[in-house]
């Protein structure tokens, strides 16, 4: 059985190795990229079985990432290749605030999913499906796809994880809001940013967000927060209750998929049969270790790594 099986678009990255405007950067590290790829290697190399439902371009690019893949532990039996669509690709480059994404991704062959791609059976054996607002932002027909397999997903008993992960080049708040929030009442485990929720639904306070979501529907949110850590509840507790998840102070270099490594790492736990809190103090500590290298994949920690961080907290306290 797959523990953790995720939908979605890979991409191949090209992160700017100094600061600085992009045009005056001289060097791009490569490296791997795409939301639920980044949480399923994050699962991966934590220790979860892992597996990808994608379609990729039959060129070099997507020979990368199944290389990538294969080596991170992601199986790749539900991948397609295409050779009339490309693989898509994206740059990186950071200023002394922040971190600025270029895309190059319309046409991509991931874009082209269908329901059709779907295996139902493959779902239905999965312990957790997970996907993402990106997944269904690129394409109607990728929305669609989403949509498919959350409710096959659903009707098999399987756990149903999303995160809104709120891109607004990608499509405007209307839509997008419409959209996530029908996934959001699918779901299981909702996993928003406090950024991404506050566009979504209009507030800033975190308790009143997580209530808000709760209502919606999914068993348990988990409210990014950024430097502030995480709020988790169950659907059923009072805000008393709610769980707060501190962060782990690191040497931070590259923010770059701390979400997803977070995203990766709670459902690993929680696929353990971990609690709430120990699920959410796991994916902070993985979340943290990853920031403190270039790229989304490359400084994904791995299961020993988060444990020693876990541990001398411990100690701390």
């Amino acid at each position: 059985m797959t523990a953790i099986l995720a939908i979605g678009e890979p991409m191949l990255e090209f992160n700017a190795t100094a600061r600085g405007p992009i045009h005056s950067v001289n060097h791009f590290a490569p490296g791997f990229g795409g939301d639920t790829s980044n949480t399923l290697v994050a699962a991966a190399r934590l220790g979860a079985s892992a597996a990808i439902i994608t379609r990729i371009g039959d060129d070099p690019f997507g020979d990368a990432l199944m290389t990538m893949w294969e080596e991170a532990g992601v199986a790749t039996h539900l991948v397609s290749r295409t050779p009339d669509a490309p693989t898509g690709i994206y740059f990186i480059h950071r200023d002394d605030r922040d971190h600025h994404f270029t895309y190059y991704r319309k046409g991509s062959a991931a874009s082209a999913m269908a329901p059709g791609d779907l295996a139902p059976k493959a779902i239905a054996e999965a312990k957790i499906l997970h996907a993402s607002g990106i997944s269904q932002a690129i394409s109607e027909s990728a929305c669609d796809t989403v949509f498919a397999a959350m409710e096959t997903a659903r009707d098999a008993g399987v756990t149903v994880s999303y995160d809104p992960n709120l891109r607004l080049k990608l499509w405007p708040l209307p839509r997008a809001r419409a959209v996530i929030h029908q996934a959001a009442s699918m779901s299981d485990i909702f996993l928003p940013s406090l950024e991404d929720a506050e566009l979504l639904t209009g507030l800033s306070d975190p308790t009143a967000i997580v209530t808000t979501y709760l209502a919606m529907g999914p068993s348990i949110v988990v409210l990014k927060l950024g430097r502030k850590g995480a709020l988790i509840a169950r659907r059923g507790e009072i805000p008393a209750d709610f769980r707060k998840i501190d962060i782990f102070p690191v040497e931070t270099v590259d923010m770059a998929g701390a979400g997803d490594t977070f995203d990766g790492a709670f459902l690993t736990a929680y696929s353990e049969g971990r609690s709430l809190t120990q699920c959410g103090q796991f994916a902070a500590a993985a979340a943290a270790l990853t920031t403190t290298g270039l790229g989304a994949v490359g400084p994904i920690p791995t299961r020993e790594q988060v444990e020693e961080l876990l541990a001398g907290d411990t100690k701390k306290t």
